[in-house]
């Protein structure tokens, strides 16, 4: 309890001694490379038909365009977060950033679809590297209190909004450049962002920590996570049941099992497991993966169904999400201000309910619906909602973790919340496949989509629910 309490104050020492225009640069840096990395997860959704086209992909390469980058994000996660803490988070954060912009040279120039593929996987393995440090690199430079909150505050908006701004980006590139420029854009955006980084972030690392990694453990849970994730995206071809899917389930889920048994007994775990002693944390982070199943397949849901149903072009789609984007913005950065006030679990939960409004009214969607009915409502209400659920939840996992763990619960957060949208995503898209039986009428395709928002729209009242029960009282959270 003294290291912990000694190791704090050192912590909050080391915020309060950057200034406080330096400590916003520091974040600016932070975030850009967190949009970044979220923004890859969907701007190449719209640009699929072209590259499909320009490099003969077959259906299988096409789908692994998306999967590759979404499996190396979310299987070497923890192991980035534990290497920023051991090894320094400026340091993994430009080694990180330099990985991404470099497989995005790769991929912007690839001339075979299997070069695609391996960009992509090498970015999404940068992108495993650079994103826990940045919300640790945020929480470290900013001393605790309102100001850290609105801090992170403004990485939830960034990030979401890399997300959100992935439809909007793909299609106007894909329109006026070429599909390349979707991968090739972040060469310089990324180039811009590692001098940044260079001049404004200082080093910083976990105190009374050891440099030695827990590879065994780095084995385990990497192979567990990438094994997991690899059968969630099998479910979009051969379905739940297939051995296709459930043989790397199954081995991923064996894998993380005896990864938790030799945490236990080893000396340096890559996880300690006592972090999940902690209340807040445990509750935090299983809050964060259920709601977080229901904000990647929003923006895919409502891009195909303004595309393949409404007849909208690429572009116009992209356009059409815009308000959506905004609303997630304002949202973010209203929660810091709410949050003294409603106390962070209270505004978790209102969040989640807001959006699981907006989702209930998205599934009354229509094949002739107008876009300020069918898109601009309860899209607004889905994204208000996310932005005032996803701050209060990131602040109070990582206000409970000590300094020696912070690039670790920052993997977890960032974890929880890719996984999360990861088999999100596949869930909702069998779920929607089931009422669709195979056919590509407009109707039938509104009716999966309608299915899939409503499902959606349960599992975030059931996320309330857990959050209510689970989350300390407001006058507790500090506690942990």
């Amino acid at each position: 309890m003294t290291r912990m309490v000694h190791a704090e104050s050192v912590a909050e020492k080391s915020a309060s001694s950057i200034p406080p225009s330096r400590a916003w640069l520091v974040v600016l840096a932070a975030c850009a490379g967190q949009f970044l990395v979220v923004l890859d997860v969907s701007v190449v959704n719209v640009a699929l038909p072209s590259m499909r086209t320009d490099l003969g992909l077959s259906a299988t390469g096409l789908q692994w365009v998306l999967n590759a980058y979404t499996i190396a994000f979310a299987g070497f996660m923890l192991l980035g977060g534990r290497a920023a803490d051991l090894f320094g988070r400026k340091r993994m954060f430009l080694l990180g950033l330099g990985l991404f912009t470099a497989a995005s040279v790769g991929g912007g120039l690839a001339q075979e679809g299997w070069q695609l593929v391996a960009a992509r996987a090498v970015q999404g393995l940068g992108a495993a590297v650079l994103a826990p440090a940045t919300l640790t690199i945020v929480t470290v430079a900013v001393p605790a209190g309102p100001a850290r909150t609105r801090a992170i505050g403004t990485w939830t908006a960034v990030g979401a909004a890399g997300g959100a701004a992935g439809g909007f980006v793909g299609g106007a590139l894909v329109d006026l450049l070429s599909w390349r420029w979707v991968l090739l854009i972040n060469v310089p955006v990324g180039a811009l962002v590692l001098v940044g980084a260079a001049v404004w972030l200082r080093e910083s690392r976990a105190d009374g920590v050891g440099r030695r990694l827990d590879l065994p453990g780095a084995v385990l849970v990497t192979a567990g996570l990438a094994s997991v994730a690899y059968g969630v995206v099998q479910t979009e071809e051969a379905g739940w049941g297939d051995p296709v899917t459930l043989a790397p389930l199954l081995g991923g889920l064996a894998l993380l099992a005896v990864f938790v048994a030799v945490e236990a007994r080893t000396a340096a775990p890559l996880v300690p497991l006592k972090v999940f002693r902690s209340r807040v944390v445990a509750a935090a982070n299983v809050a964060m993966f259920v709601c977080a199943s229901t904000s990647f397949s929003m923006w895919f849901f409502m891009t195909v169904y303004a595309q393949n149903v409404l007849g909208y072009t690429p572009l116009l789609a992209g356009l059409a999400l815009v308000p959506s984007s905004v609303s997630v913005l304002v949202a973010s950065k209203l929660a810091p201000r709410l949050m003294p006030t409603t106390g962070a679990r209270n505004l978790a939960v209102l969040g989640a309910l807001v959006a699981a409004t907006g989702f209930g009214w998205q599934s009354t969607m229509t094949v002739d619906g107008t876009f300020l009915t069918i898109i601009l409502g309860p899209g607004i209400l889905m994204m208000v909602g996310m932005g005032l659920l996803i701050t209060p939840l990131a602040t109070l996992a990582t206000s409970s973790a000590a300094p020696a763990e912070a690039g670790l619960v920052s993997g977890l957060v960032n974890t929880s919340r890719t996984m999360g949208g990861a088999l999100g995503l596949s869930v909702l898209s069998t779920v929607a496949a089931s009422r669709t039986s195979g056919a590509t009428t407009p109707e039938a395709l509104t009716e999966g989509y309608a299915l899939a928002f409503r499902t959606a729209s349960g599992v975030l009242m059931a996320g309330a629910l857990l959050m209510l029960l689970w989350l300390p009282r407001p006058e507790r959270t500090r506690e942990g």
